[in-house]
């Protein structure tokens, strides 16, 4: 199973493998408090795409197109995710404050196909 959630939510016990997938970290986020088990800044977009993206959710079907084209060059990254979430329950954290149109969104439809 693959579930996203907010960095700012709290901590789960079901959250299981807790993956951060943003290329910065979580503003004013502790370490302590935000219980990531791996920090993948490989699987988040390039700096450049999400400065153009600036979560304007005009802009999210270019966006998701830019980002799962960037994920195909990144099968690395996409097959340890994938191997994670065989195991058990994978959780990929993202800051965004939009739930509906963020990296992880795009990530998890990935991951699923």
């Amino acid at each position: 199973m693959i579930k996203i959630k907010r960095a700012y939510e709290d901590y789960a016990d079901d959250d299981g493998f807790r993956v951060l997938v943003d290329r910065l970290w979580p503003r004013g986020l502790s370490t302590a408090d935000a219980h990531i088990d791996t920090w993948l800044k490989n699987a988040a977009p390039s700096a450049e795409l999400r400065k153009w993206f600036g979560h304007d959710p005009e802009r999210w079907t270019e966006f998701r197109r830019r980002y799962r084209h960037e994920l195909a060059g990144r099968g690395d990254d996409l097959a340890e995710l994938k191997n994670k979430a065989a195991l058990g329950t994978l959780t990929l954290i993202y800051a965004a404050k939009d739930v509906d149109h963020n990296n992880a969104v795009v990530l998890k439809e990935a991951l699923e196909e």
